[in-house]
């Protein structure tokens, strides 16, 4: 698993960015897939969602996750729920230690918040549409309503796809020059005429910092890339592979 400097605390949280290694899942699943919704063996995804609590500390219980829908809606988690009674969301905050927010991913960033002086962390899930839409912002200002300060917040980027692996048409971003016109800083020139790379990451550092968090770290891991460590639903879909797994990014505070 991946941890970040910035988040380490030995008395506010814990966290882990899980990479495809340690579970018991076999085939293109292969092998800490974390999705129900994946295609995998429910038992098996179950399994390893209890091994990657077990090396954050937890009971397989204490991890809720949301139904993700690339939204910017944020659920406010006052305890457990089962897995089949997920909310549709993309962003969890809470202020209750001992609970840990799940986000699930295959090339997206997973987006870890922390507030320790005020004891308030956030989870979300950073898809192009969900960053444009904004759940970064609805992510802090729902941590604000527990008694979260932005300018106190540190933010983890998990591992998602890189700018390298990330070839989009024009439409896709126009999209993104119709919210913000500075938004052309993080799409360059593809070897395709008319098309553009962009770089999903710091786009999402961006919308944070714009939003007034200035404590900011990224694992800077390309999801596609790096096959051997991560799932990746671009990848599968240019290998011609029908599924692919979900790798959890988690985060909860301490007892």
């Amino acid at each position: 698993m991946i941890t970040l400097d910035l988040l380490n605390d030995d008395t506010g949280s814990r966290h882990a960015f899980f990479t495809r290694h340690g579970g018991v899942s076999s085939g293109l699943f292969e092998s800490l897939n974390c999705g129900f919704g994946s295609g995998d063996v429910a038992d098996t995804v179950a399994r390893n969602r209890a091994i990657a609590m077990e090396r954050m500390g937890l009971s397989a219980d204490r991890l809720v996750t949301c139904y993700q829908v690339h939204s910017a809606k944020v659920v406010t988690v006052e305890g457990l729920w089962a897995s089949d009674a997920a909310p549709l969301a993309d962003g969890l905050v809470t202020s209750v230690s001992g609970i840990a927010l799940g986000i699930l991913t295959a090339d997206c960033a997973p987006i870890l918040f922390e507030d320790a002086a005020a004891g308030v962390i956030g989870a979300a899930h950073g898809g192009w549409r969900g960053a444009l839409g904004g759940i970064v912002e609805a992510t802090v200002n729902r941590m604000e309503v527990l008694g979260a300060e932005r300018a106190h917040i540190h933010t983890g980027i998990g591992p998602c796809i890189a700018q390298s692996s990330y070839e989009v048409g024009p439409e896709f971003r126009q999209q993104f020059f119709a919210e913000d016109a500075a938004s052309a800083a993080f799409f360059a020139p593809a070897l395709r005429t008319g098309h553009f790379m962009f770089d999903l990451p710091s786009y999402i550092e961006h919308r944070l910092t714009r939003a007034g968090v200035i404590s900011i770290e990224r694992a800077a891991r390309d999801t596609v890339a790096e096959q051997h460590y991560f799932f990746s639903y671009r990848r599968a879909c240019l290998k011609g592979e029908p599924v692919y797994g979900r790798a959890l990014s988690a985060i909860a505070l301490r007892d």
